[in-house]
């Protein structure tokens, strides 16, 4: 007889619970509902949970303490997503500032062959660390 090839030998079973086993941790509780919403700061997106803490462009008008609100572009609770923008307008997130720092250095060197032009130039982008205390709930 011959010996099974790589593909043909019998595999343990990838599915565990009618789940896929990816590897990854799985959560002990199933039926926790993780909300969480895309909100909108300094130009940019991020995607923030209740007790998270987001780093965002520096809000100079804030002191450490003070409470911001962010507008949000998306909220989904369980299997509901909220995405109108005419439900959105009335919904803010509400987080509180945790700090005021400086993120890490980036070094800019500007270089053109042959005719000894070189610039250095360094930049620190100034953030604010604030952590997130509510998500309201999108009115049906």
């Amino acid at each position: 007889m011959r010996a099974l090839a790589g593909r043909d030998r019998e595999r343990p079973s990838a599915h565990v619970a009618g789940r896929l086993d990816c590897g990854g941790a799985v959560p002990e509780r199933e039926s926790e509902i993780r909300v969480y919403a895309i909100v909108r700061s300094g130009g940019r997106q991020h995607k923030v949970a209740v007790g998270d803490i987001v780093e965002v462009d520096k809000i100079s008008t804030a002191k450490v303490g003070d409470t911001v609100e962010l507008s949000t572009l998306l909220v989904v609770d369980g299997d509901a997503v909220t995405s109108d923008p005419w439900v959105l307008a009335g919904i803010k997130v509400q987080a509180e500032v945790v700090d005021h720092h400086k993120g890490q250095k980036i070094d800019i060197l500007r270089y053109k062959n042959k005719t000894g032009y070189r610039r250095r130039q360094g930049h620190r982008q100034q953030y604010t660390a604030i952590k997130v205390t509510e998500i309201p709930a999108a009115a049906k």
